[in-house]
């Protein structure tokens, strides 16, 4: 019998409640579990030990997930997780119809455990991939209705489904497709489209305009961030791991303040929205409790390695440290490790582990997507049997292209760019005496001060809206020197 076993738990869509999640953890820490993560199709992911000296092992965990009504796999990835974009709502630009109750209304038609990967993505952002899926739903132009593209397992061909899918039907479509697909041998488009039409009536329109995708740049998804009224806020770990208390304190706080769940991504990060700012102090505290940096370099937040590959994380972290001593520009690109073979990752840049002599040695291939956006997924080879200390050199030889070919996102770069954060290229001032930021994109609802205003622009009697400190008292700061 192995020591440790796998234990995975579907979080759909990237959502949890801070209830469900606590059960969670809990059940975990008694089976002995100390540290976590969080994986690429934002499930949560755990190594669970056969037997504990004072724990109660795997069994007694099993039972107590059961009794949750909590859905896991062990050892196996047979019922990947369906991942979404809604952790990048009301944070990050993203489309006009799409809200919260939507994308629940799509997750609770789901009451079968999917076998292909599927993806809802809002088609305004760039922070969720759009095409790692089988099944890709992404919204179109019309209210509640999608685009379907299909993407045969171990292939990257995809294509396009000829109609645009309701929002309330995309679970029964997946279910349709999905019966197909596995039960039949090789089809062409056509074939999968006529057989699921013909098990039934679908609620669709025509397709009457492509699909427009934005061009990608990978907003800064870390630290403390004011958007409206409140704030929300990114957590990220180096080496891809949460300890279970520091969890645990995250679902209490949550609890106490009325924060009904808590997001993860695709960058194997967390997302806690709709923070008040009286409540702002008390995750400072958390934060400071548990050493938690929230203030990482953007080119190491733009990287994605495959789950649980300490060889991978590895070599990205030996790649940052030369990045960082060279000072090299990754502004628009995300970077991408693979070290086995049939692992899918998603990255405008993909570092692949090949091995040669009979597996006795391995070395490096480095490629591009076409265009370099990721959405692509068409690969183009810049480099092979790149040895695993020339990786970082190769490297930024390839980032001077992507510049040279002016593939970077002109709206982007118009803003004064900053290698820490988006926010640096808007106009902010700070409180000398609260530390309260004034953002001119979100103005300041307590003082009547609509969205857009900047700060010099504000009247003399302007004041803070926490401490009611006079206008004088801020000073324009940059987002990395923001005191927190």
């Amino acid at each position: 019998m192995k020591d440790y076993s796998l234990f995975k738990i579907n979080l759909i869509g990237g959502i949890v409640s801070p209830g469900t999640l606590q059960n969670i953890l809990e059940a975990a820490k008694l089976a002995g579990v100390r540290e976590v993560s969080f994986g690429a199709r934002q499930q949560l992911l755990m190594y669970v030990k056969a037997e504990t000296v004072r724990g109660s092992g795997i069994l007694e965990f099993k039972k107590k997930l059961y009794e949750s009504n909590i859905l896991f796999e062990v050892d196996s990835d047979k019922k990947p997780n369906i991942i979404s974009s809604y952790c990048a709502e009301e944070v990050f630009p993203t489309g006009q119809w799409i809200s919260e109750g939507i994308y629940k209304d799509i997750f609770d038609g789901f009451d079968y455990e999917p076998q292909l990967k599927i993806n809802i993505s809002d088609s305004q952002q760039s922070f969720t991939p759009f095409f790692t899926g089988n099944l890709n739903f992404i919204a179109s132009s019309i209210q509640n209705f999608w685009y379907l593209y299909v993407r045969f397992k171990q292939s990257n061909k995809i294509f396009r489904f000829p109609i645009l899918i309701y929002t309330l039907e995309i679970p029964k479509v997946c279910q349709r497709i999905e019966e197909v697909m596995l039960s039949s041998g090789e089809m062409d488009e056509h074939e999968v489209y006529e057989k699921v039409i013909a098990k039934g009536e679908v609620i669709s329109q025509v397709i009457q305009e492509d699909l427009l995708l934005p061009k990608f740049s990978l907003p800064y998804y870390e630290g403390f961030n004011r958007y409206g009224e409140k704030t929300w806020l990114g957590i990220y770990r180096r080496n891809e791991t949460f300890s279970i208390e520091f969890l645990l304190e995250i679902c209490r706080v949550c609890l106490e303040t009325k924060i009904g769940q808590i997001c993860t991504t695709p960058w194997k990060s967390l997302i806690v929205k709709g923070i008040e700012n009286k409540h702002r102090l008390i995750w400072d505290k958390l934060l400071g409790k548990y050493g938690i940096n929230v203030r990482h370099a953007a080119n190491e937040l733009n990287w994605q390695v495959e789950d649980f590959s300490q060889e991978g994380l590895s070599l990205k972290k030996s790649i940052i440290r030369e990045f960082d001593d060279e000072d090299v520009r990754t502004f628009g690109l995300c970077f991408a490790v693979q070290t086995r073979s049939k692992s899918e990752v998603f990255g405008s840049v993909v570092i692949k582990k090949r091995k040669v002599f009979a597996g006795l040695f391995h070395v490096f291939d480095i490629y591009h997507t076409v265009d370099f956006n990721p959405n692509t997924r068409e690969l183009v080879l810049f480099e092979q049997s790149v040895h695993k200390a020339h990786v970082p050199e190769m490297l930024q030889r390839l980032s001077k292209r992507y510049y040279a070919q002016g593939n970077v996102n002109k709206e982007a770069i118009k803003k004064e760019e900053n290698p820490k954060s988006e926010t640096n290229s808007t106009e902010l001032f700070q409180c000398k005496t609260c530390f309260t930021i004034y953002d001119s994109r979100f103005g300041d609802s307590v003082n009547g001060i609509v969205a857009g205003i900047r700060f010099a622009d504000l009247p003399a009697s302007y004041c803070c809206p926490m401490c009611e400190s006079e206008k004088s008292t801020f000073v324009a700061v940059k987002a990395d020197s923001l005191l927190v």
